[in-house]
């Protein structure tokens, strides 16, 4: 349900979407919600949105990592609340769904971070992280054989991540 042409509306539309996750959202993510998941904005709307409510102090960027964080902020809250029934009522009712299914999805890829490359020697190193808000909860680097290995683990990482932190956490802590 593509809002094409009313700038306002779609930043109120971004907006709903921060306030609905409760949490904060990389740029990946909001563009992946917004625009590749669903037709709530076109992408490059949505890219220049998330910049002018961050200029507009609507939403602010949380500092460290990797990949910059943001959240809505007291401003951005105020705003929606005095302007959110601008939104149509069927796409506010359509975003409210979509986070309900999948928020803990897109907070699990915003906290896993994976990632290799090719060393000098043939081997790969994999980085694998747990991103916490202030520092990295868990961080590893293996050395494996071939990029297969590497790549096997770089996509079983989001699904794997959560278990195996609470093996390596629970033997090392017991």
């Amino acid at each position: 349900m593509l809002v094409k042409g009313e700038t306002s509306v779609n930043k109120l539309i971004l907006l709903f979407v921060f306030d609905k996750m409760e949490s904060e959202l990389s740029e990946r993510t909001i563009l992946d919600m917004c625009t590749s998941s669903n037709d709530w904005l076109n992408y490059m709307d949505c890219v220049v949105l998330i910049h002018k409510l961050l200029s507009d102090g609507f939403i602010c960027e949380i500092p460290g990592g990797d990949d910059p964080l943001y959240t809505i902020t007291p401003e951005g809250r105020e705003s929606l609340a005095s302007f959110y029934i601008k939104i149509p009522c069927s796409l506010r009712e359509e975003i409210s769904r979509f986070v309900k299914n999948n928020s803990a999805r897109y907070r699990t890829r915003q906290e896993c971070k994976s990632d290799y490359y090719q060393n000098k020697d043939g081997t790969y190193t994999v980085f694998l992280k747990i991103l916490a808000p202030v520092q990295p909860m868990l961080e590893l680097k293996f050395v494996v054989p071939d990029k297969k290995t590497a790549n096997a683990i770089y996509k079983k990482w989001e699904d794997k991540a959560s278990e195996l932190y609470s093996v390596v956490y629970e033997t090392l802590v017991d």
